[in-house]
């Protein structure tokens, strides 16, 4: 993950295809860490429509790699509620523009 502005970020739900990509995929996870390189990647996501066929096998990807936006996933109180707890988390950790 690069310094962000988090608002940029699709919530959870949204299907894309990336730049290096032709399958869409959903995004099912946000701020993720790589297990074995500890890099922080903006997002997780699965193969659409099939969805998560081995969670051992999810996408990583920065917000830059997308290529074209399908569908915004559901944005509610929750999800503002929540990107307001990942702001402030993030400021915490010098990981987010301002």
């Amino acid at each position: 993950m690069n310094k962000t502005n988090l608002q940029e970020l699709l919530p959870l739900g949204s299907i894309v295809t990336l730049k290096k990509g032709t399958k869409k995929i959903m995004i099912c996870g946000r701020i993720q860490e790589e297990a074995t390189t500890k890099k922080i990647y903006d997002y997780a996501a699965c193969y659409y429509p099939e969805g998560i066929l081995n969670p051992h096998e999810l996408f990583l990807f920065q917000h830059e790699d997308v290529e074209f936006v399908y569908f915004v996933g559901m944005q509610d109180s929750e999800e503002f509620s929540f990107r307001d707890f990942l702001i402030g988390k993030l400021k915490e950790k010098g990981m987010l523009e301002t």
